[in-house]
């Protein structure tokens, strides 16, 4: 659990946050519950750690303030639009008994020990967080998923995850995925043009050219080329001398 140190502020107008906010701290407010609204601040240095830290809204936060404590859940958390630095957070007061609706992560483990992801499967995650109704003192840190032993076309589904009687995921009435291990996909390459084909129109065309360079005329299909013997013969080579 997650304890952050809190002052009580009394301000009343805007100058006054921004004062609060020039100082190095950030506004805050707790609600819910019977009690009234609680008006404090928190060192922004410290806020900043905290918020970095994996699931922080989901996590229940012990605030020490004037030396009592009192446990909380982040609900929502303001930036300032330029600097992204936080500048508003919400906490809801921890009651007993009273439900809430939260958004809990989804944590796979031991994928080393899965013979699906060893033969190349591929995990496919539906969701990484489900949403649940449960009291707010027994919200879930996160949703566990234990791949040992799991092979390829198996899924997880919210039936599979071991939940407290008082907590539920608010998606009822069906089954819902939550991940599944698909088998890999293979890109097929394309077929090659074959050899033979491509070398024999290469050399047709060689051999085509080399006959244009020689200046006689490519043999057309179907044409025959005249002999020697039925060329016609010169007169004057011919002619008996009288």
């Amino acid at each position: 659990m997650i304890s952050l140190n809190a002052t009580d502020r009394n301000n009343t107008t805007k100058g006054q946050l921004s004062t609060i906010r020039n100082s190095g701290s950030v506004p805050a407010i707790i609600y819910g519950g019977k009690e009234k609204n609680e008006k404090i601040s928190i060192s922004k240095k410290i806020l900043k750690t905290t918020i970095e830290k994996e699931n922080f809204l989901s996590n229940i936060i012990t605030l020490s303030i004037n030396g009592k404590n009192q446990n909380v859940l982040p609900r929502e958390v303001v930036y300032d639009v330029l600097t992204d630095e936080p500048i508003h957070i919400d906490f809801l007061r921890v009651v007993t008994g009273v439900k809430i609706k939260i958004e809990v992560p989804v944590e796979f483990i031991n994928h080393e020990k899965s013979p699906g992801l060893k033969r190349g499967g591929v995990l496919n995650i539906v969701r990484r967080k489900v949403e649940l109704k449960c009291p707010s003192e027994k919200i879930p840190e996160k949703l566990t998923i234990d791949l040992d032993n799991v092979d390829i076309g198996e899924s997880f589904k919210i039936s599979s995850i071991k939940l407290d009687s008082d907590v539920v995921p608010t998606i009822q009435g069906r089954d819902f995925v939550i991940a599944t291990l698909a088998a890999p996909t293979v890109m097929k390459e394309p077929e090659k043009p074959a050899e033979a084909e491509v070398t024999e129109g290469a050399e047709g065309a060689e051999a085509t050219e080399a006959t244009a360079a020689d200046g006689e005329k490519p043999a057309v299909e179907g044409e025959k080329k005249e002999s020697d013997d039925k060329k016609p013969t010169d007169k004057k080579a011919t002619e008996t001398k009288k």
